[in-house]
């Protein structure tokens, strides 16, 4: 699945001129931790989050440091301080460059974006301007329609066991030679011998993915465990 596949369309925006202070409301009316912005061609050139408005002088939040902690923090960052603190415009507040993706990037690349800059949403943009937004709500949304698409779909009983093999056989790390696989109904039952623990789960994780698989008996036995007589 893509960015288009999951994306809010109704994407809430505001304007470069729009004051901190009704961008807050935004914030707090729509339930959201961040609002792109963009300019008057409707370009996106900006994001406000939560995080940027939480140091402000109105709410006394703004950042307070010992006058000796003050000569060792940099002009600059001192500076871009007081700006965060004190503007009154989102084009002085908001975070750029803006770290957005395109309509097609999987969402595999999504989750792993939103998860190394440690952001909740990012902006989905088609040539510079803004087409939907994706959160990770969003993406636990997929998880759950993907889930109950799973959970419908209807295969027969061969076809059901042909596929598990086939999943089983493109792992490096299983041998199918030594598994057992029975199918009554959606339900199936592995028998067999298999190396360690984490491989047993493993194999029940890779079935249990399938689709038209209702439930999984897990019945392999790990070498080490068994009883020699």
């Amino acid at each position: 699945m893509k960015a288009a596949d999951v994306m809010a369309t109704n994407v809430i925006t505001v304007r470069l001129d729009t004051p901190v202070a009704t961008i807050a409301e935004v914030l707090l009316a729509n339930r959201i931790s961040a609002v792109p912005v963009v300019n008057d061609k409707d370009v996106l050139v900006g994001i406000v989050s939560e995080g940027d408005l939480i140091h402000r002088v109105e709410a006394g939040t703004e950042r307070h440091r010992s006058w000796w902690l003050e000569l060792l923090t940099g002009k600059e960052t001192l500076a871009h301080e007081f700006v965060m603190s004190h503007a009154r415009k989102a084009a002085d507040v908001m975070t750029r460059p803006v770290i957005s993706v395109q309509p097609d990037t999987p969402l595999g690349d999504i989750a792993s974006l939103l998860e190394k800059h440690r952001i909740k949403r990012v902006p989905v943009a088609s040539n510079g301007k803004i087409v939907g937004i994706v959160s990770r709500a969003n993406l636990i949304q997929a998880l759950v329609n993907l889930n109950r698409a799973k959970t419908e779909a209807s295969v027969d009983d061969l076809t059901l066991h042909g596929n598990i093999l086939e999943q089983l056989r493109s792992k490096p790390w299983v041998d199918p030679s030594t598994i057992s696989i029975l199918v009554n109904n959606g339900s199936v039952e592995l028998w067999g011998i298999v190396d360690s623990e984490t491989e047993k789960n493993a194999i029940r994780v890779a079935v249990e993915v399938m689709p038209g698989v209702r439930q999984v008996a897990n019945k392999l036995v790990v070498k080490h465990l068994m009883n020699v007589e």
